[in-house]
């Protein structure tokens, strides 16, 4: 990463898009397994996030039998969201094959979307590596697992790393391994909860990686329901926002309640984009749009009462009024002392020419 005179330059690449303090927010619409297993469903997810104004899709590739305990795999799945007998089968059913992913990739292509996949256990994130998705996620529960982390780190692709359910000391844990390696990676604040309620996001953390890691990208990988916190995010620094999305939220699956919809996407999108206009450079300005309700706003010295030629001003001979067409306001104080040059009417400007 490069420096500037002052302060590190903190950025991240993903493709071709650049992710800094300056560049907008980078939006992953998160559709994990909302897609309930049907590839055709999949790709009107990726096509409906593309339009909403998501800068990326992810997915999520599991190996079950080799992620879970046999009796993990085998042990009954009786939810009303299972597809299957045994949780071990229900994720099994969510799970795409290697073409299916490879075309899912050549998809997101098509729609000028990025295509970000997340790697539960080794075998998935070698698939993922042959893929070549353009950037890799690695799950909170895995912010601690440093052999997934320092295996992700040889693939040559960019790393989004999540950090819920995890305390500070394991956070530098994970970013001293991955700072040690050549890759390019970002943290997210993460609250593992499904949703998370507002009061546990610490969104103030984001400031906290912010300054300890001067150099790295920080987001937010948002749970709870609704798009307002991101924008909060946004102004707090992050500068990746991840968002799970589906297009029908009364759909099978644990996720789909909390996950936002075409509607709510597009609103975070083009609000987040709002939000970067409005943020501006940092230095005060004065803009034209602002002058004709500033003159009816500001107020000017006017005289108080009739006031002859000759008097010498007191205080209670000035007043404050609106519009501001004379003296302005900071200068009334000034004026006490000064001698008229003219007589002045009750509301009548005090002009510098009225004095001697």
């Amino acid at each position: 990463m490069t420096t500037t005179g002052h302060c590190p330059t903190r950025s991240f690449s993903i493709g071709e898009t650049m992710i800094d303090d300056d560049s907008a927010c980078y939006v992953i619409a998160e559709i994990g397994h909302n897609h309930q297993g049907d590839f055709e469903l999949c790709k009107k997810m990726f096509s409906s996030a593309a339009e909403c104004g998501a800068h990326a899709v992810k997915l999520q590739k599991r190996s079950p039998r080799d992620l879970f305990t046999q009796k993990a795999f085998d042990t009954p799945y009786n939810s009303e969201n299972s597809f299957g007998a045994t949780y071990g089968e229900h994720r099994e059913y969510l799970e795409f094959s290697e073409a299916q992913l490879s075309e899912l990739k050549a998809f997101s292509r098509e729609l000028g979307v990025h295509f970000i996949c997340t790697a539960f256990d080794e075998p998935s994130l070698e698939l993922l590596g042959q893929i070549k998705v353009d950037a890799i996620k690695i799950a909170s529960g895995d912010v601690v697992n440093h052999r997934l982390l320092a295996k992700a780190a040889e693939c040559g692709i960019p790393l989004i790393v999540s950090t819920g359910a995890a305390n500070w000391e394991e956070v530098q844990q994970a970013y001293d391994v991955l700072s040690s390696t050549d890759c390019e990676f970002a943290l997210l604040q993460c609250t593992s909860a499904y949703p998370a309620k507002f009061d546990q996001l610490d969104l103030s953390v984001i400031s906290t990686y912010r300054e300890t890691f001067p150099e790295t990208v920080v987001g937010l990988s948002s749970h709870d329901n609704g798009g307002a916190m991101p924008l909060v995010a946004y102004a707090l620094g992050a500068r990746i926002i991840e968002k799970h999305y589906t297009i029908d939220r009364t759909m099978k699956g644990t996720d789909q309640a909390f996950s936002l919809s075409p509607s709510g996407l597009r609103r975070m999108c083009k609000e987040l984009g709002y939000a970067r206009a409005a943020m501006g450079d940092g230095t005060k300005k004065v803009y034209d749009s602002e002058l004709g309700p500033i003159a009816k706003q500001r107020k000017s010295v006017v005289a108080a009462r009739h006031l002859r030629e000759g008097d010498i001003l007191r205080d209670e001979d000035l007043t404050l009024k609106v519009p501001n067409e004379g003296l302005p306001a900071k200068r009334i104080d000034s004026l006490i002392g000064r001698r008229l040059v003219r007589s002045l009417d009750k509301d009548a400007y005090v002009l510098e020419a009225d004095l001697d």
